[in-house]
């Protein structure tokens, strides 16, 4: 049984290997904006509420989401476990997903931070060529990445569940050094 929660700023992998390991588990990938993407399209209560926001190109409040999140865990497919990826955000989500995890009983096995250094990470968004991966973009999204997710980080490394694997490696290496850790 796998249940992981996957942090790193944007342009780590985090997304891609969370989507392997998942896929490798048999267990599902969550993903908060595939959540909110469904709810949408599947026209569900909080998807309706999500869209009000998303559509007027604000973000969508913490509460919602976490509502979304606690919609998700507790359906069928994630029973046996899950790889939650871009959730929590911040401190107070975290301890609203602890509680959460301990009501419904799945406790994270592990908070796994792939650390990626700013120069590995701007060259690979760069070549990715969206739109918005222009180099001060990216700089100004990774500086609002540390504010918000460094003390994440801290949060998660005193309750002893984080475990940090270099994420400037090659996506294999990091694949292979993330089946190292869940193999324990």
């Amino acid at each position: 049984m796998t249940r992981l929660i996957f942090l790193g700023p944007p342009g780590a992998g985090k997304g891609t290997q969370a989507q392997k390991i998942a896929a490798e588990g048999g267990v599902p990938h969550i993903s908060t904006g595939d959540i909110l993407r469904a709810a949408v399209a599947e026209g569900t209560d909080l998807g309706k509420k999500a869209e009000q926001y998303m559509s007027a190109g604000e973000l969508v409040p913490d509460n919602l989401i976490l509502d979304l999140i606690k919609e998700r865990l507790g359906q069928e497919d994630a029973q046996g476990g899950w790889v939650l990826d871009g959730f929590p955000r911040n401190v107070p989500q975290a301890e609203f997903l602890g509680q959460l995890l301990d009501q419904i009983q799945q406790p994270a096995d592990f908070v796994v931070n792939l650390d990626v250094n700013d120069e590995v990470i701007v060259a690979r968004l760069l070549k990715r060529g969206r739109a918005d991966d222009e180099e001060l973009v990216i700089r100004h999204r990774l500086e609002v990445y540390r504010q918000q997710t460094e003390p994440l980080i801290d949060f998660y490394r005193s309750r002893q569940q984080l475990v940090s694997v270099d994420g400037n490696q090659p996506m294999e290496a990091v694949y292979t050094a993330l089946q190292q850790v869940i193999a324990g």
